[in-house]
């Protein structure tokens, strides 16, 4: 499905091989015309625990869900929301679609990675759900019109999800308010087991020294160039 003609931005679904969004797979989803509106949703999952005798549970954190979002999508064939393709009808138009973000691949065995792009919006994820609703028929009973009601969740490439948990990985920038008992040589060996790099942390903080350093002042802990 190709982009629509105008000046404003389509919404478009870009598919991908691999978790790390590195392998694209040829060709983009345009959107027909743009979602009036879509939802995203947050959840954090707790244990709740209740000791016998105790009138109100204690809620111990367990996990933070993948984000989800949520879209209708529109295909129509009867030329008045957009110039018809008499080429292709809405069923065409949904079986590509189908085989860009929900039909299982053989060749990763299983279906694609996406990329939701829309204005401000880049949502990295996989189709969870897709409900098809037909709205408009023809006299031979083919369908004219037809919503795609879609959900997504988020996905996040398991080799990154590890160093953004591990608080001491040198792949990932941090930063420190010191304390008047810190030492930025301590601090800068415990992030990157190593402490030759106090010179360049010093120099990208903008730093006159090391040595006496103003209490309460932000320290930021760059990444290393691989």
């Amino acid at each position: 499905m190709t982009q629509g003609k105008g000046n404003f931005e389509k919404l478009r679904i870009e598919s991908y091989k691999d978790s790390a969004f590195t392998e694209k797979v040829e060709g983009i989803f345009h959107a027909f015309i743009n979602p009036e509106t879509y939802t995203t949703r947050h959840k954090i999952e707790f244990c709740d625990t209740q000791a016998p005798g105790r009138s109100m549970p204690v809620l111990k954190f367990n996990k933070i869900p993948a984000q989800e979002i949520n879209f209708d999508f529109l295909f129509d064939s009867t030329g008045v929301i957009t110039p018809a393709d008499k080429s292709k009808t809405v069923t065409d138009h949904l079986n590509e679609f189908r085989k860009r973000v929900l039909l299982y691949q053989g060749e990763i065995h299983r279906p694609f990675y996406l990329k939701i792009f829309w204005g401000t919006l880049l949502f990295k994820g996989v189709l969870t759900s897709l409900d098809i609703e037909y709205k408009l028929f023809n006299t031979e009973g083919a369908p004219l019109r037809a919503i795609a009601k879609c959900g997504f969740k988020g996905t996040i490439d398991e080799e990154l999800v590890l160093r953004l948990e591990n608080k001491s990985s040198p792949d990932v920038t941090h930063e420190r308010i010191l304390k008047e008992s810190d030492r930025l040589d301590l601090i800068t060996k415990l992030i990157y087991d190593d402490a030759q790099y106090l010179i360049q942390v010093a120099s990208f903080n903008k730093l006159d020294g090391f040595r006496k350093i103003k209490p309460g002042t932000k320290i930021y802990f760059p990444s290393l160039e691989k």
